[in-house]
């Protein structure tokens, strides 16, 4: 049966040339390393990226096969192009013996641009594909594994500037200085390193001043401690959320498997690359979780609403009606059913997953339809993962960490097909009828229709308040004591319903959520448009990567919004007194 947990996804970089007396040990650090992964994280599925360059690389990645870690291996060259750098005959057979050990290889897709100049020209083409690789380790791991000196370098594509480049996102020399990212500047999950310092086999080749050969630790862009023994709370709390997916996509995985919906047209699913196959498979497990979880908090949202009602209509009839202790011991037993379900809502955090999950699933379909229709970022050194939710907080650092997977094979190899250009407009942007233009128009008019039955209900009870009153002054002397009081228990409930109601719709986002559909059909509605009269296919994957940013920031906007709607005690307590 396939595996539907998630990779946890460790990428090496690190010297060629090691100090044989301090192999062994380093050897060691290792396989400690990866064990404890393991064990701290066993809903999820430990990978090692490693190039297999000699050194650092092979020593990782022999480490992984030991201990039954699956190996990825891209490669910054074609095979034998890349087997050139390589000294001895010796490492290129390790080379070849651990291909046959990885689960998946691929060459990146790199097209150097020309030398700087002052640059050697040969010496840059030969170098450049090792900062591609380097950026490309650093957009879609999870932690990377240094072994490294700790000293700087001007080498390009070196291990020194690899972990720079994971901190600060700025390669010397390649990455141009107009294009300045939101990544240099905020603290996120992506610069987290695992540093093992090493010496190198070479004059002056011991490590910078005050490390210690052989020692470890976490190594990230804190200002206060940017080097630590324990895991950051800030990333385990992510590595929390990533195995806490894993664990529910493994807890429904029959179900999942059957039900689960795809992006991928049956008809065309032999044309698509499997990058494409693999963002749509994490698509489907993040869509099935979250339909699950909020049919779970809407199911709670009504009884916790129908027992606040109750709990009010108790209290009325207290009141109102007789004073009779039953009244009370049920408002209290609604209470209790209310708070009952309430707490377990929360214990099973069946809110908060809903939200993590539709948001996850809605960057993944983004994510799937750009990479159908070959759409790339200006800066092609940052990928469609990079800046989701990067303004919201931290802990949502966990779905980006679930993109860099998805977009893993895919970011290696984009695709660029006018096939996939037409398939991405049919499917995603569609017409009134279909893709999200479609889904936008039909949401926004079911929101408009739930708003308007609660103002209905508003006008209603309204009406029956004015009538009560009526009837109240006008026939006053004729009216009974029972009577009378019944008309105030009909009155006071009425409004109770309106109020419970209202509160419902509150919870639920509904009048917010019409303002976000709309505007959601009008940048769809707008974008159809458009993509109609777009003279290039240039032009159409402007069109598209708009779209997508509109989306993706209007996701952000739906998660905050309803994060901040969110039922305790004491609102069930004031809702139904």
């Amino acid at each position: 049966m396939q595996d539907l947990s998630l990779p946890l996804v460790v990428a090496v970089t690190g010297h060629r040339d090691l100090v044989d007396d301090e192999v062994p040990a380093i050897r060691d650090r290792v396989d400690q390393f990866l064990k404890q992964l393991k064990k701290d994280y066993p809903s999820n599925r430990l990978m090692v990226m490693s190039p297999l360059a000699e050194g650092a690389d092979m020593l990782v990645a022999e480490s992984a096969v030991a201990n039954r870690i699956e190996v990825i291996v891209p490669l910054p060259k074609p095979r034998e192009d890349y087997l050139n750098d390589f000294v001895a005959d010796a490492e290129k057979e390790r080379f070849r013996r651990l291909c046959a050990h990885a689960a998946d290889i691929f060459v990146l897709d790199c097209d150097p641009p020309p030398a700087p100049e002052g640059q050697d020209p040969d010496e840059w083409k030969n170098d450049y594909p090792y900062a591609h690789l380097g950026a490309y380790l650093s957009a879609h791991c999870h932690i990377l594994l240094a072994l490294w000196d700790g000293k700087s370098s001007e080498r390009l594509g070196g291990t020194a500037q690899v972990v720079q480049f994971h901190h600060d996102d700025v390669f010397p020399g390649v990455t141009p200085a107009t294009i300045a990212t939101q990544q240099m500047l905020v603290d996120d999950e992506s610069d987290l390193v695992y540093h093992i310092v090493c010496s190198r086999d070479r004059p002056d080749g011991e490590p910078q001043q005050g490390l210690v050969p052989l020692e470890c630790y976490w190594f990230t862009k804190d200002e206060n401690q940017p080097q630590s023994v324990e895991l950051p709370s800030q990333h385990e709390l992510i590595f929390q959320r990533t195995s806490e997916f894993s664990s529910d996509a493994k807890r429904f995985q029959n179900k999942i498997l059957d039900s689960r919906y795809s992006l991928v047209n049956k008809d065309h699913a032999d044309d698509l690359p499997p990058g494409l196959k693999d963002i749509d498979h994490l698509y489907g497990i993040a869509d099935w979780l979250a339909i699950y979880y909020q049919r779970l908090t809407l199911r709670s949202l009504v009884t916790i609403h129908c027992f606040a009602f109750f709990m009010g209509l108790m209290f009325i009839l207290y009141s109102d009606l007789e004073s009779w202790r039953v009244y009370l011991v049920a408002f209290l037993a609604c209470f209790g059913i209310a708070a009952g379900v309430q707490a377990q809502a929360k214990k099973g955090a069946w809110y908060r997953k809903y939200l993590d999950y539709r948001t996850l699933a809605e960057g993944l379909r983004v994510q799937y339809y750009w990479g159908m229709a070959g759409v790339s970022n200006e800066n092609k050194w940052k990928f469609t993962h990079d800046s989701y939710l990067q303004s919201q907080h931290a802990e949502y650092g966990w779905i980006r960490n679930v993109m860099r997977v998805a977009g893993m094979r895919y970011d290696a190899t984009p695709w660029t097909t006018s096939f996939g250009l037409k398939s991405a407009l049919a499917e995603w942007v569609g017409d009134t009828e279909s893709g999200q233009l479609g889904y936008f128009r039909v949401k926004a008019q079911e929101r408009v229709n739930r708003n308007q039955l609660t103002d209905h209900l508003g006008k209603l009870s309204l009406a029956c308040s004015v009538l009560v009153v009526f009837v109240f002054l006008s026939f006053a002397s004729y009216l009974s004591e029972q009577l009378s009081d019944i008309l105030t228990v009909i009155m006071g409930a009425s409004l109770l319903l309106y109020a419970v109601r209202e509160g419902y719709a509150y919870a639920t986002v509904t009048k917010e959520l019409i303002n976000q559909y709309e505007y959601m059909l009008r940048i769809f509605y707008n974008a159809h448009r458009r993509l109609e009269s777009a003279k290039s296919s240039d032009e159409i994957r402007q069109i598209l990567f708009a779209l997508g940013e509109s989306a993706l920031n209007e996701h952000a906007d739906w998660l905050l919004m309803h994060r901040e709607r969110s039922l305790d005690e004491a609102e069930i307590w004031h809702l139904g007194s």
